[in-house]
């Protein structure tokens, strides 16, 4: 169907003479194409090949995706635009970026053709969004995300970032909540906050965090499917500012083995949608108590922790990072004010009562941790499930993470079997790939995630 982006504020449509079709796939790393404003329109986004959505992160076509999943002739699907996302292109003021979706029929070799969108992180979050208002409920979140400055050392290995400018001042210990260390990257975090602000994407702040190199990046609150997409905007406006300045923005899980790893914490509360007498927010009631419903979408979160981890940490080399208690959740357990459990109740006023998911990692989808939190949160709440006390254990492997996933009909009912199906095909043959080298640690995990992740 042709769009006309007159429709869009005069500032944003006057200037545009090239559209930017953005799509996530399973990483992070934008998919899509630029093409001419005039082309954009007629088509109503613009066309891709199928086979982008089932190729592993170094290219590589399981056997179990095409033909099962996606076509053997790569054949098209449309990228469908939400103009809701238009924003533009920094230092191309004639250029637009959307964010899209695939969309179409894919025939299979065997059954009925598949909608393109079935294989969408986006579109799932969108589906357990609408699972969420059908029983009566939204939802504000806000996330933190953590990130690494790095360079590459002469012999390929990983160190913090060099002060930009030469001098060469860099991390030799750990600098905790260092404001002079974190002074000295004003110029990039300046860079990146313009860049966010024309990109609509809603930073508030930042620190460094614990661990050599590592800061954390705080967004404000606001409605899941935009913070998603704020999210996945930031990684990559993140990796090409440090690019232009000199030096590498990294969402690898642990690039430093002993130091914490690269979080992405989503806080989330639920609120009763219009019509309800007690209104307000779900967690906590009139009086300033927590409600069951709190309590039971814990329970939820709890309950499926375990078949839902491989969405929350994608890679091998994620669980590096899930095995310190000190510094990250080694289990589904729950507690208040409690920054070592998977599940945190921080101080707040009744009204601002919220749970803080701190199982996934920065190298994981916004768009998929979001789903996984919402939608499990909410499968406790429909079986009024039961807040554990003690924390249900963790697969301590992708293997086994994937082996839960791939048998888990609560995450086939929240995401799809489609979706549940790539996403482990693409993971068990990046996995065969990574344990076929001599060195894994060196030649997969620090020579691909530490820019794609």
């Amino acid at each position: 169907m042709p769009i006309d982006l007159s429709i869009l504020p005069a500032s944003l449509a006057e200037p545009c003479r090239s559209v930017e079709c953005a799509v996530a796939d399973f990483s992070s790393v934008a998919r899509g194409k630029v093409v001419a404003r005039a082309d954009f329109e007629a088509l109503g986004g613009c066309r891709l090949p199928s086979v982008v959505f089932g190729v592993t992160l170094t290219g590589g076509e399981p056997p179990e995706v095409f033909g099962p999943l996606l076509p053997t002739d790569y054949r098209d699907v449309l990228l469908r635009p939400d103009l809701a996302t238009a924003v533009p292109v920094p230092g191309r003021p004639d250029r637009l970026s959307v964010i899209c979706e695939p969309a179409g029929a894919l025939p299979r070799a065997d059954g009925p053709a598949l909608d393109a969108a079935a294989l969408s992180p986006r579109a799932a979050l969108r589906r357990v969004l609408d699972r969420l208002a059908e029983a009566g409920l939204s939802a504000r979140v806000a996330p933190e995300l953590e990130f690494f400055l790095l360079e590459r050392a002469a012999d390929g290995s990983l160190r913090p970032a060099g002060v930009p400018g030469g001098s060469g001042s860099r991390e030799g210990a750990l600098e905790i909540a260092s404001l002079e260390r974190a002074a000295h990257f004003s110029a990039y975090f300046d860079a990146l906050f313009e860049a966010c602000a024309l990109q609509r994407v809603p930073v508030t702040g930042f620190a460094h965090e614990s661990a050599a190199g590592q800061y954390e990046v705080n967004f404000a609150p606001g409605e899941p499917l935009a913070m998603a997409d704020a999210v996945w905007r930031f990684k990559r406006l993140a990796r090409q500012t440090a690019v232009q300045q000199g030096f590498l923005a990294s969402f690898i899980a642990k690039p430093f083995p002993g130091q914490p790893g690269t979080g992405l914490h989503w806080h989330a509360s639920l609120q009763h949608l219009g019509g309800v007498p007690h209104g307000g927010n779900a967690f906590c009631s009139d009086g300033g108590l927590d409600t069951p419903c709190l309590a039971h979408f814990i329970g939820g979160l709890q309950a499926h922790a375990a078949e839902a981890l491989a969405l929350l940490a994608p890679w091998a080399h994620s669980f590096e990072r899930l095995c310190r208690a000190d510094a990250s959740p080694v289990d589904a357990r729950w507690g208040e004010d409690d920054r070592s459990v998977a599940f945190r109740l921080p101080p707040a006023s009744p009204a601002n009562r919220r749970v803080e998911h701190r199982l996934p990692g920065g190298d994981a989808s916004p768009y998929l941790t979001l789903a996984v939190l919402l939608g499990t949160g909410l499968l406790g709440l429909e079986q009024s499930l039961p807040r554990r006390d003690d924390g249900p254990a963790l697969p301590r492997s992708l293997p086994a993470a994937l082996e839960l996933l791939q048998g888990s009909s609560a995450l086939r009912r929240l995401l799809g079997d489609p979706l549940v199906e790539l996403f482990v095909a693409l993971k068990r043959h990046e996995l065969a790939e990574r344990a076929a080298l001599a060195d894994p640690l060196r030649d997969w995990d620090l020579r691909h995630l530490v820019e794609q992740a």
